[in-house]
């Protein structure tokens, strides 16, 4: 089995930061790309950003360009989400996965194998 552990949610002020970090163990140690979703209520589930585990390629969702910054340390088995300039709409709970099978980084949830628990984001104005 594999394991997903997210943490580093809270509440900050439009504008403000947060890092999120998800740590990784079991079956997820062989993962090939890691993703963060997010969830708002009542709106689907939809892609932040990826990471390719081996070679670093990172995607990201239209509107965090420019305001997240995804990242991986292998030695601890994370990826971390910096979220900067954070807004409003940014407020959502925050999911880690990861995917076992591709290298590729697609912005499908069910390409996921693991997910985590989420952790709660929320901006206030």
């Amino acid at each position: 089995q594999g394991q997903l552990v997210e943490s580093g949610g809270g509440l900050v002020q439009a504008g403000g930061s947060l890092r999120l970090s998800c740590i990784a163990s079991g079956r997820t140690f062989g993962a090939h790309a890691m993703a963060w979703f997010r969830q708002a209520p009542g709106k689907e589930r939809e892609f932040v950003s990826g990471i390719n585990w081996a070679g670093g390629t990172t995607l990201y969702g239209n509107s965090v360009k420019d305001r997240f910054t995804i990242s991986k340390e292998i030695a601890k088995n994370t990826v971390y989400l910096q979220m900067n300039r954070l807004k409003p709409e940014d407020t959502a709970v925050y999911y880690c996965a990861a995917d076992i099978h591709s290298m590729r980084i697609t912005t499908t949830r069910s390409d996921y194998d693991y997910w985590g628990q989420g952790t709660q984001v929320t901006v206030s104005s």
